[in-house]
């Protein structure tokens, strides 16, 4: 989408419209993460259920011809895979990271696997059926604002969507306080006469279906293939957006977006006037964004995980 008008509204119109691409599936990832490590459960397998997402958003897409049945393709094979992470660490006890290392690799191995069997190729998939765009005709000729709303994947309204509805389950709801006990006192919830194991195994299981949608977002909202490994790191991304912003839904929006900026500077630097030479150094600016993430956690000094988080919970009694 391309816009003409002053260069500088046009490249922050356009930096705007990059960020909220770039920051869809970090946010999508980060409030997944946000429940499952709520509940107590550490979850690093972010990247293997994004993985695992996106592949499934094509896979069904490519063999239903409807990317919406993909998206549910997404975010149930996110859950499921999320599942498998939820009976190693909840049920049997597991140590959360190693499962979570073995949720990334069992993603990576299996899509690779499909991905040659499906279509015999080692690389990228056939191409499919994109989700349309939605368009707000009103506001495209409007600077800044039409390059930065005017067409959007539906997926990013529905990230704002699941941010506003995040919040009000985990402050508003009995399960979200049920959540949030179950990472920081399960004896008290426990006493209280609520299954810990119950809960905190559901809490893991969204986090999967939510990071199966950041997936799908990367497969047929941003593109229309899947690639190979092409989460590329996000999911770690979204880990430190769920550090960075505290465990809290409005903090994932917050951090998802910030470093979906960092992200989109990489392709905003070498078209600014005067800058056109960093296209030399575009392997350097790709490195950008990842060296800015560590920067800013290194900065973090107030965010204060769940007191329970990555500890098994044994009932009361139980030998």
């Amino acid at each position: 989408m391309m816009q003409t008008g002053d260069p500088t509204l046009v490249l922050v119109g356009w930096l705007l419209h990059a960020t909220l691409q770039m920051g869809t599936p970090l946010v999508l990832t980060a409030l997944g993460g946000m429940f499952s490590e709520r509940s107590g459960v550490v979850n690093i397998g972010l990247e293997g259920m994004m993985l695992i997402g996106a592949f499934s958003a094509v896979a069904v897409t490519y063999f239903t011809g409807n990317p919406w049945i993909g998206v549910l393709g997404a975010v149930v094979a996110g859950g499921l895979l999320a599942l498998v992470h939820a009976v190693v660490c909840v049920k049997y006890k597991g140590n959360h990271i190693v499962s979570g290392t073995g949720i990334i690799f069992l993603a990576s191995g299996l899509t690779t696997l499909l991905l040659q069997v499906i279509w015999g190729a080692k690389g990228y998939s056939d191409t499919v059926t994109q989700l349309p765009r939605i368009r707000i005709e009103a506001i495209r000729d409007v600077p800044v604002i039409g390059l930065a709303f005017g067409e959007l994947s539906p997926i990013i309204y529905m990230m704002f969507v699941m941010v506003a509805v995040s919040w009000y389950v985990m402050y508003k709801t009995p399960f979200g306080l049920r959540v949030r006990a179950a990472g920081e006192d399960p004896a008290t919830l426990d006493a209280a006469g609520v299954n810990v194991e119950n809960i905190r195994t559901v809490a893991v299981v969204i986090s999967g279906c939510l990071a199966g949608l950041g997936g799908a977002y990367l497969s047929i909202g941003f593109e229309a293939a899947f690639g190979k490994l092409m989460t590329s790191g996000r999911g770690f991304i979204a880990l430190a957006a769920l550090i960075f912003g505290n465990w809290t839904p409005l903090g994932c929006l917050a951090a998802g977006l910030f470093f979906g900026f960092l992200n989109g500077l990489q392709y905003a630097l070498p078209i600014v006037p005067g800058l056109e030479w960093l296209q030399a150094y575009n392997n350097f600016i790709k490195m950008v964004p990842y060296l800015l993430v560590i920067v800013a956690l290194a900065g973090i000094r107030r965010s204060v995980p769940p007191k329970a988080i990555g500890v098994p919970y044994e009932k009361e009694g139980r030998g």
